[in-house]
């Protein structure tokens, strides 16, 4: 058996801080060093909401922009069929009253003979006036001037007494709806006669150039 000396207790091998060598607290003091300070987590918690609140803001001008574009379509498309809609009844319109015309002609000739009375006048100017109602307008005078855009000119003459070619006749009145026209006015024209200006012109030359009478 193995005495125990009284009053003597083995003690465990502990290292102090004593122990520790110059090294060891240089590469302590080198680790806290790199860790460095740590954020506070009221901190990070901005950062991300700030994130997220950058994305919505993203993705709600994204929302806004398309249905700006999605709205200005709308209303092309709007008005791209009310367009369409109004060329398609002016078309149809147009074409009713073409089938029209030649009513109104001998409605326009029978008032211009007098036979436009009774029960027949009624409905002659009934007809115009509905006619007039779907924007059926007449146009043609006698004494206004040749355009080949709106006049036919079915006969032609010379008369001294006009400065251009001009209608002196209506054959036929002109229609129009709007600015379009159905039928142009068919009318007789006359032209100034050839050479009645230039005659006088001649005449008055010679004078000029002599310059005068001789006196005797």
């Amino acid at each position: 058996m193995t005495e125990e000396t009284p009053g003597f207790e083995e003690q465990p091998d502990v290292p102090s801080e004593a122990a520790k060598t110059p090294d060891d607290a240089a590469k302590g003091a080198g680790s806290a060093d790199k860790a460095g300070p740590a954020a506070p987590a009221g901190d990070l918690e901005q950062v991300a909401l700030q994130a997220q609140l950058d994305q919505v803001r993203t993705a709600l001008n994204e929302r806004t922009a398309d249905l700006q574009r999605l709205q200005a379509e709308y209303q092309n498309y709007r008005r791209r069929v009310e367009r369409d809609r109004v060329t398609v009844k002016e078309i149809a319109v147009a074409s009713l009253l073409s089938e029209l015309l030649p009513v109104l002609d001998d409605i326009g000739r029978a008032r211009d003979h007098g036979e436009l009375v009774g029960g027949f006048k009624s409905v002659g100017e009934s007809v115009e006036a509905v006619s007039a109602k779907l924007g059926l307008q007449q146009f043609g005078k006698e004494g206004e001037p040749f355009d080949p855009l709106i006049h036919e000119a079915l006969m032609h003459s010379y008369a001294p007494d006009v400065a251009e070619t001009t209608c002196v006749q209506i054959l036929q009145p002109g229609y129009r709806i709007g600015e379009r026209t159905i039928r142009p006015a068919r009318v007789a024209v006359a032209e100034p006669q050839p050479g009645a200006g230039k005659g006088e012109g001649e005449s008055a030359a010679p004078d000029e150039e002599s310059g005068g009478p001789e006196e005797g």
